[in-house]
């Protein structure tokens, strides 16, 4: 009896991608695969061990040593570099401004997907980052490309970091650091972020999480009929 499909969701920073892939996880059974958290533990790791950005072939071995794990929790998965919890160490300013250049290293960028391929080898998987689609998963069945204005991203992202209690920039200076990712992720030379060509573009900017969440099951359901 299959476990369930496969199931990527990409698109920018602040989607929305990872609150939504967990509840579509949830409502069909499925594991959830945070990709985005892989990076930035990888980023964590490196500054931990006082590398600098440019240190790329450092940062790529460092990335192969190190363990990353994920357990259930509430109100948000936990995550583990090692044996050390640091679910709340890496949605900081600084990881969120450097995550981008280690996910553009190549060695890095191999062994996270390598990594992820094999989570997601047996079906029944929910797995969302930026190059899922394209890169990671490219014969999923259904492949969800969520989108939503820089604004309206700023703003989520604003309401979220208060809500956890986290220092955070201004909404106007959110909104700068979100655009200036985007350009990032776009135009790296390594799996950059872009929709790919069977993937549903979903627009969240007007949606909430549950229409959100609906849509994509709907999406999920008429695959498995046809399947």
């Amino acid at each position: 009896m299959t476990k369930g499909i496969q199931v990527a969701i990409d698109g920018p920073a602040s989607a929305g991608k990872s609150t939504v892939a967990k509840l579509v996880a949830k409502r069909f059974n499925y594991v959830y695969c945070d990709t985005g958290a892989m990076y930035r533990v990888v980023t964590l790791a490196a500054f931990r061990a006082r590398l600098t950005m440019d240190q790329t072939e450092k940062i790529a071995e460092l990335a192969k040593r190190i363990k990353i794990g994920f357990q259930p929790g509430e109100p948000e998965q936990r995550v583990f570099l090692n044996d050390d919890e640091v679910t709340q160490d890496i949605r900081t300013a600084q990881i969120d401004n450097n995550v981008s250049a280690v996910a553009a290293i190549p060695a890095v960028r191999a062994e996270m997907t390598n990594q992820q391929r094999q989570i997601a080898a047996n079906g029944g998987i929910v797995m969302d980052g930026r190059d899922i689609g394209t890169t990671v998963l490219p014969n999923a069945p259904v492949k969800i490309f969520m989108v939503a204005t820089a604004h309206e991203r700023a703003r989520r992202r604003y309401v979220e970091n208060k809500a956890k209690g986290i220092a955070t920039a201004s909404l106007e200076d959110l909104q700068k650091e979100i655009e200036l990712r985007d350009q990032k992720d776009s135009t790296r030379k390594v799996s950059p972020l872009t929709q790919a060509p069977d993937a549903i573009r979903l627009d969240t900017t007007k949606l909430s999480i549950d229409e959100v969440v609906d849509a994509i099951s709907e999406i999920i359901e008429k695959t498995q009929e046809q399947l």
